[in-house]
């Protein structure tokens, strides 16, 4: 997988699979939008990702884009973190109340129902 990101202005990247060209999903960049967002990483992926050094990661979350464009929602709560330095990624399921799969961007105080 890689990260694109053509147009510099817009928060949207794509995580685009090098294997299937058929296979991406749009991502952003959390901390832009979130300005209140704040994990902790559980060991057993700081160990699997071989993190040293918090400068060597980078986190974002996959977007759901809905025909409502304004219901836009991002998973905040399964964050892909990539360590950039040992070129590692995974998806890591935080164990954190505060954030569910779907957390709408255009409304950062409020979540969609029961996820």
């Amino acid at each position: 997988m890689i990260i694109l990101n053509e147009d510099k202005e817009s928060p949207f990247h794509w995580l685009q699979s090098i294997n299937n060209q058929n296979l991406s999903f749009i991502v952003i960049n959390p901390f832009e939008i979130f300005s209140d967002y704040d994990i902790l990483l559980p060991q057993t992926a700081i160990n699997k990702l071989k993190i040293e050094k918090e400068e060597d990661i980078n986190i974002y979350t996959i977007v759901v884009i809905p025909t409502d464009m304004k219901k836009m929602t991002t998973n905040l709560l399964g964050p892909i973190v990539i360590n950039t330095k040992e070129r590692l990624g995974k998806q890591v399921i935080l164990d954190d109340e505060r954030y569910t799969t779907k957390h709408f961007i255009f409304n950062q105080d409020s979540k969609v129902g029961g996820e």
